[in-house]
């Protein structure tokens, strides 16, 4: 029993920290994709900048989707990497 509840642990922590980076490197990647077709950054929540509404929108409904997605692969791939 042992054993499986440390194989448990060690499971949950490989998957957070795959999920993790996965999630900054779509960050990074949307960052340089929105940069290069719009000459800056997305918007951002909290930025007092004067982005329309359809920007902050497209940005994150862009950013959500795709680091959620991004969060559920590399879950289930280090899931099954483990077992």
């Amino acid at each position: 029993m042992a054993d499986d509840a440390k194989q448990m642990m060690i499971a949950r922590a490989v998957g957070m920290g795959t999920a993790l980076a996965a999630s900054f490197l779509v960050q990074q990647l949307i960052n340089g994709v929105w940069r290069a077709t719009a000459g800056h950054k997305p918007p951002k929540a909290d930025d007092d900048s004067d982005a329309r509404f359809g920007e902050v929108a497209a940005a994150a409904i862009i950013t959500g989707a795709l680091i959620g997605l991004a969060r559920v692969l590399a879950t289930r791939g280090a899931a099954k990497i483990m077992h």
